[in-house]
């Protein structure tokens, strides 16, 4: 209810958000206990992935995953639902362009959607895609990214963000593309109908194995590194461990 207040929502604004499990969605991104304290706080956001959804729902289009639609088919008809397809994107959101032109070397390249953040205090390019991501994708933006970083900040703007809306993504085509801890170049899954809870909860699980997949590795590799030679306990096993080496003699 907090985050309604904050984002001044209409009763209907209210349910829709509720029905897309906008809570939910909210709470899967990357850094789940600030985005918490962010629900109860009043304070602003202040990390793009407090703010990146995915899935962004986009079932107020009206198009269905069976139709053969082009990505300016897309584009055309989020510009056309621009109110609720802002709501969607969260608070703080206002569109500044589309098919924005950026022109080096001779050659022209087109940013489908632009807008600005006044929370993040940032510029937010959207690039869309009717198909699955690729590693292409992730690196098109990374130029449109850099571009914006270099020409077209103001003075006092944090750097921009940038988001591959996608029908779908191979999470390991993103941790392969992307540098580690990177915060500027997120991608995103977008749906055209409002999920089931089954289908929700499914996608929420996959998303938290990961994220604790991800810390388990973190610790594993945390223990290894800077241990002098001696015995320590993990997991219930004392192993023997030899400085700048990884093996070691297990006991139960």
């Amino acid at each position: 209810m907090q985050e309604a207040v904050k984002s001044q929502w209409s009763t209907r604004q209210l349910e829709r958000q509720i029905n897309s499990f906008f809570y939910e969605r909210l709470l899967s991104s990357k850094n789940k206990e600030q985005v918490a304290m962010e629900i109860q706080t009043v304070e602003s956001v202040k990390e793009p992935e407090d703010v990146i959804r995915d899935p962004y729902v986009l079932e107020f289009l009206g198009l269905t995953p069976n139709d053969d639609f082009y990505e300016s088919d897309l584009e055309q008809a989020l510009i056309t639902h621009l109110q609720k397809f802002l709501l969607e994107l969260g608070r703080g959101f206002s569109f500044v362009s589309r098919q924005k032109r950026i022109t080096f070397d001779g050659r022209h390249f087109r940013i489908d959607l632009v807008f600005y953040n006044y929370i993040l205090k940032c510029f937010v390019l959207i690039d869309l895609k009717v198909r699955d991501l690729t590693h292409q994708d992730l690196g098109q933006m990374q130029m449109y990214v850099h571009y914006y970083e270099r020409e077209l900040m103001n003075e006092g703007d944090n750097p921009p963000i940038g988001i591959v809306l996608c029908a779908d993504k191979s999470e390991s085509v993103v941790k392969y593309t992307l540098p580690e801890n990177e915060t500027q170049i997120f991608a995103s899954k977008y749906k055209l109908y409002l999920p089931s809870e089954e289908e929700l909860l499914r996608e929420l699980n996959q998303e938290y194995q990961a994220l604790e997949a991800g810390k388990t590795e973190e610790k594993k590799i945390g223990r290894k590194k800077n241990f002098a030679s001696g015995w320590c306990k993990i997991d219930a096993t004392y192993i023997l461990w030899e400085k700048g080496c990884t093996n070691g003699i297990s006991i139960v």
